[in-house]
């Protein structure tokens, strides 16, 4: 048996997790430009929180659905984070500060789940999350709404949707079928209404236990048809619970608010089937849909009124969305927005012998000093190799400067897009080099 290569004894990749090359990883810093930009431009700031959080403060926040999916390491004490919403509330606990009044922060990093890979979902992922903590008003669910909408819009999505839900309209729907304890099953089922469609959740909540009459009074609310106004109409006569009255109110508000902040009706649809699976959402629930894509949601999130009690012992509100930056480059990929990287190196300064290296780091050296991201070539090969290797990087530019180059005091400049080379005096070599670039 011939011996194992060092490629072959490599374990490989774990499942779930991705290499990002240089092309891929340059256009998601552009994608986190945009997006950073856009929260910072409505007044939030940036929290950082470690990786690594207590098994327990993880432990009975999200249900049980998301709970196996947390990343606890071999001791069993300490566990990867699996969202940023936990950690949120643990801070504010832990901060007294942060306490006595409004707190708008935004995060943004790797978080890890214990999931079945496929196509956009991964065991890590960068995760980007906006959130107002401190404001018992449903205004402040409407600017994160807001926020994330400006945000997709900024990155060239064409007209995002939102669907807009409320839990305690939902708390009144089930009080009004009598699903009792099972309420929270009851929500966990319609949530997956637009994945396994009517016939699909009619079967689990029969499975669960709900007859035939709970289920049409079920379906007569949350197939209700019309206009957005229409539907809260139809709903406030049919459900009479003062807890389902101040969900329904609660979404005129943040309908009348969205429109202010320029999100029009026609791009919101009100959905009372709209749970989000965490059982930590204790109002309006919201997700936002980019129609032409395949899989059309692409954020979500909602109103968490007594997740921050959990840990200080006393209710603060707050409300938050998130979206995964993967699910959002690999949507700009299926519709061909990807952005072009800013860092791009620009130009490739050639090495045309050992005797000129000194004259090529000089040139390198004024061409960065400039501002222009500049490589200078450090492999082998002559310079049609290296022509060739700034092709295949895609630099546009190269520097030629040989012997002949140095006597005569210039340099050349090959524009690899044209294959045009001029010669120029060098002191103007940084000039000619801007003026090519455009």
């Amino acid at each position: 048996m011939s011996p194992m290569s060092p490629q072959a004894s490599l374990p490989g990749r774990y499942g779930g997790t991705r290499d990002l090359l240089p092309e891929a990883a340059a256009a998601r810093k552009e994608i986190l430009r945009t997006i950073t930009d856009t929260f910072e431009r409505f007044g939030f700031g940036p929290l950082e929180t470690p990786a690594i959080e207590y098994a327990a403060t993880l432990e009975g926040k999200y249900g049980p659905d998301a709970e196996r999916l947390i990343y606890k390491l071999e001791d069993g004490e300490l566990a990867l984070r699996y969202d940023f919403t936990v950690p949120l509330a643990r801070v504010v606990a832990m901060n007294p500060d942060l306490q006595r009044g409004l707190f708008r922060r935004y995060q943004i990093g790797p978080i890890w789940r214990r999931d079945r890979p496929q196509k956009n979902r991964y065991r890590e992922f960068v995760q980007c999350d906006v959130d107002i903590v401190g404001v018992a008003s449903v205004a402040a669910d409407a600017e994160i709404v807001a926020v994330l909408t400006a945000c997709l819009e900024n990155l060239r999505f064409a007209e995002p949707r939102t669907r807009l839900g409320n839990r305690k309209v939902l708390n009144g729907l089930a009080a009004a079928v009598g699903a009792g304890e099972l309420a929270e099953e009851m929500m966990r089922s319609l949530d997956k209404l637009d994945k396994i469609g009517e016939n699909g959740v009619r079967e689990e909540l029969a499975q669960k236990g709900f007859g035939a009459d709970q289920m049409a009074r079920l379906f007569e609310i949350t197939g209700l048809e019309g206009s957005n106004l229409e539907k809260l109409a139809a709903a406030e006569a049919s459900l009479t619970a003062p807890v389902a009255a101040e969900g329904l109110a609660e979404l005129r508000l943040m309908l009348e608010c969205l429109a202010a902040l320029g999100v029009p009706d026609d791009r919101v649809s009100v959905d009372f089937s709209l749970a989000r699976g965490l059982d930590i959402y204790t109002g309006p629930v919201y997700e936002i849909e980019v129609p032409s894509l395949k899989t059309p949601s692409i954020a979500g999130g909602g109103r968490y009124d007594r997740l921050i009690g959990i840990f200080l012992g006393r209710d603060i509100p707050a409300t938050g969305m998130s979206f995964g930056l993967d699910r959002v480059a690999n949507a700009m990929e299926e519709l061909g927005l990807l952005p072009e990287p800013q860092g791009k190196c620009r130009v490739l300064v050639t090495v045309f012998d050992q005797s000129t290296l000194p004259a090529s780091f000089r040139a390198a050296t004024r061409l960065r000093n400039a501002g222009m991201n500049t490589e200078l070539y450090q492999g082998e090969g002559g310079l049609r190799s290296q022509f060739g290797y700034a092709d295949r990087r895609g630099i546009p530019l190269a520097v030629i400067l040989g012997p002949d180059e140095l006597a005569a005091g210039t340099v050349a400049i090959r524009d690899l897009r044209t294959r045009k080379q001029e010669a120029v005096a060098a002191g103007k070599l940084v000039d000619e080099v801007l003026a090519l670039q455009g």
